[in-house]
């Protein structure tokens, strides 16, 4: 199969890791892979395409941002490509009934927000794919569509990166700070004088965007630099895709936070797999239930939740316990979510809409 991904291309963010994956997977398995538009000097390794009329399907990663596509030639894939062909993987959610967590985070702003993301899907595609076990609304078909590459963490093994730091978190300050300043901050302090170098690498760390204000995001981005300071945490920037997972074998422990609405939603990201790939001890800050549906039963005994101090504190005397369960969750991971799986369940399920199509 001849599959076109078209997504907002940035090279340290958002779903590009992912199709650098099935760029991988697809030529071992015999399908053709490309992301939309020229070839970019910042991804030389990928594979791209201006020309849609060889594919068989184009699909769509809406993130964050819904106005990326109008640099696409939009106008031209449309005409090309049927609808029939054309599926939407909604990697946020935005395609669900206003969400708002304790005046917190949310997807929407408003009810007019929303029917603009509503309306925009409804006319790009009928397909809509969300990267949950158990989607929300019945129009959403599930496809977790990130994975794991057992191969990366073999790799980084014979690298034998040095452990510079510590403890290690790897993510930019998207809807983070509620939960690292209320729970995982407090943690640290507690139990700071166990640990040597602590860092957070990623964006919006030390201030937030010029532009959050102007698109009424403020709230989004918050943050206290101060605070990390107090607590003599680095603040490092962003990596490039292809640099994340041998930054984060650097660090003996990464902690992975997750944004409460992706939580309730049940989504998974990039860095569910990211994580595990790295050569480091894994520890996630999401409830016992939701990992356990993705990392199998292995995966609670690697939450951060409840008393965190006392965790981490129990990971630092107790490693080997936390390494054999981090083996465990890899090796389910191998077995379940590979990218191999993941291709052949995005064929599969394509495969299936092309035969409903031709059938009605």
């Amino acid at each position: 199969m001849k599959i076109l991904f078209a997504m907002e291309r940035r090279v340290d963010a958002g779903s590009i890791q992912a199709l650098a994956n099935y760029i991988r997977v697809g030529g071992k398995l015999g399908h053709t892979i490309a992301i939309y538009g020229d070839p970019d000097p910042q991804l030389p390794e990928l594979h791209f395409s201006n020309n849609p009329h060889p594919f068989d399907y184009v699909v769509f990663i809406f993130e964050s941002k819904l106005n990326w596509a109008s640099g696409l030639r939009l106008a031209h894939l449309l005409t090309i490509v049927p609808r029939s062909r054309r599926v939407i993987l909604d990697a946020d959610g935005m395609y669900n009934p206003i969400i708002a967590l304790d005046g917190y985070d949310c997807n929407h702003a408003s009810e007019r927000d929303r029917q603009r993301w509503v309306a925009s899907y409804q006319a790009l595609a009928d397909h809509i794919l969300q990267p949950t076990l158990r989607p929300g609304e019945s129009r959403v078909q599930p496809l977790l569509f990130y994975g794991y590459d057992p191969q990366v963490l073999a790799r980084q093994r014979i690298s034998g990166h040095a452990k510079c730091v510590d403890i290690m978190h790897v993510g930019h300050n998207w809807w983070r700070w509620r939960d690292v300043n209320e729970r995982l901050l407090p943690a640290i302090e507690r139990i700071r004088g166990s640990f040597g170098e602590i860092c957070f690498v990623g964006m919006w760390w030390d201030a937030p965007p010029p532009w959050a204000a102007a698109i009424g995001q403020e709230k989004a981005f918050t943050g206290d630099p101060q605070r990390f300071r107090e607590l003599g945490i680095r603040i490092l920037p962003p990596v490039p895709y292809r640099d994340v997972i041998p930054t984060m074998s650097s660090a003996r422990i990464n902690i992975m936070t997750q944004r409460p609405l992706f939580q309730r939603l049940g989504l998974v990201t990039a860095k569910y797999f990211e994580i595990f790939s790295s050569d480091t001890l894994p520890l996630v800050m999401i409830e016992p239930e939701n990992a356990e549906r993705i990392y199998g039963p292995s995966g609670r005994e690697l939450t951060l939740n409840g008393d965190i101090a006392a965790k981490l504190i129990d990971v630092l005397e107790h490693s080997k316990k936390y390494r054999e369960a981090a083996q465990a969750v890899r090796r389910h991971l191998t077995a379940h979510h590979s990218y191999e799986c993941r291709l052949n369940e995005l064929v599969e399920m394509l495969d299936g809409r092309r035969s409903a199509t031709r059938a009605g």
